[in-house]
């Protein structure tokens, strides 16, 4: 019995892995690439992708390469949806007011993960930021902004053995959290937390690569609409 659910737990985590990796994927993958990324047998992975096929998760071209498929979409939707729904219309007056790729940060674990991004429709180049992006809760003003919320012993019993930063202390008494290069070099980051009932913070904030806009403008607008995120999901 012992053996069979740990086979079976295997299984379930190498077909989540492969969701992962054909997600961070730049392009659709052959069986062969996917098993490699796997570190399994060309038989193992066509077997887990069959199953993932099955449920729409995902998808193969006429040439056998696969990508994911419209079920994640159909996961995905039910994510944070309150959140989601209540973040999207502050997210989309940020990224056009300001001309700057707009998201919801959400803590998972030891990482910031993206959950929906909005990016503006009538500028220059801008940087994309991809739902489900992770990067360590350590790094950038999203990580900065959720840790704002609680005190250094409130975290230590909620992320052990994760540091807390100095720079959530000021970010605390503003409001807002600042990163410059550190996620990705060469980007900047604004961040304010945002308080969920009964859940762990997350924070909506801003990426680019530079404004004339002083940061603290940015920030308090981000404030701003975080409170307005929060009186909508009260």
């Amino acid at each position: 019995m012992a053996a069979n659910d740990a086979a079976h737990s295997q299984t379930l985590s190498r077909g989540i892995r492969a969701l992962e990796i054909l997600a961070e994927a730049s392009g659709a993958m052959s069986i062969a690439e996917l098993s490699e990324a796997l570190g399994v047998h060309r038989s193992i992975a066509y077997r887990i992708l069959r199953t993932l096929e099955d449920h729409s998760l995902v998808i193969r071209d006429a040439a056998g390469r696969v990508s994911p498929g419209a079920g994640l979409a159909v996961l995905a939707r039910s994510v944070s949806h309150d959140l989601q729904s209540a973040a999207m219309p502050e997210l989309s007056r940020i990224a056009e007011e300001f001309g700057m790729t707009a998201f919801i940060g959400v803590w998972d674990r030891a990482d910031c993960v993206t959950l929906v991004t909005v990016e503006p429709r009538h500028t220059g180049p801008t940087v994309a930021q991809r739902p489900g992006t992770r990067h360590p809760l350590s790094l950038g003003a999203p990580g900065m902004a959720i840790q704002s919320v609680l005190s250094e012993a409130e975290w230590q019993l909620a992320a052990p053995g994760q540091p807390y930063r100095a720079q959530s202390h000021q970010a605390a008494r503003e409001g807002y959290a600042v990163s410059h290069d550190e996620v990705i070099p060469g980007l900047n980051s604004v961040a304010a937390p945002i308080i969920l009932p009964g859940r762990h913070p997350a924070a909506i904030a801003v990426v680019y690569i530079r404004s004339e806009l002083p940061v603290a403008t940015i920030g308090e607008r981000l404030r701003d609409a975080a409170s307005a995120i929060e009186n909508a999901l009260r």
